[in-house]
């Protein structure tokens, strides 16, 4: 089992910055990736950034050049740093966990809030 606890979400004005972090714990040798997708009232949950457990990053090209994914292991923590936020960026984030074991599995944090005003 993996548990995802995200913080950090909140008001902000367009072209301002958030960031997020989502602190992990339970069986995190078993996790292969991790990400943040985001969902606006109506719409489905999309990827936003995701980062391997070799480093490697990629980000939904909505979001590219504005937010960083990051993590620091010695805190078991996963970052999403967001700048020149936008209206449009509006939307519940949550973080993800993918562990890969007998099958691949999916965790997901509770969410949080982002809402960025014009």
């Amino acid at each position: 089992q993996v548990q995802l606890v995200e913080s950090g979400g909140g008001l902000v004005q367009a072209g301002g910055s958030l960031r997020l972090s989502c602190a992990v714990s339970g069986s995190i040798l078993s996790i292969n990736a991790m990400g943040w997708y985001r969902q606006a009232p109506g719409k489905q949950r999309d990827l936003v950034a995701r980062i391997t457990s070799r480093g490697t990053t990629n980000y939904a090209d909505s979001v590219k050049g504005r937010f960083t994914i990051s993590r620091d292991n010695a805190k078991n923590t996963v970052y999403l740093q967001m700048d020149s936020l936008k209206p449009e960026d509006t939307a519940v984030y949550y973080c993800n966990a993918v562990a890969i074991s007998s099958s691949i599995i999916n965790y997901w944090g509770q969410g949080t809030q982002v809402t960025v005003s014009s």
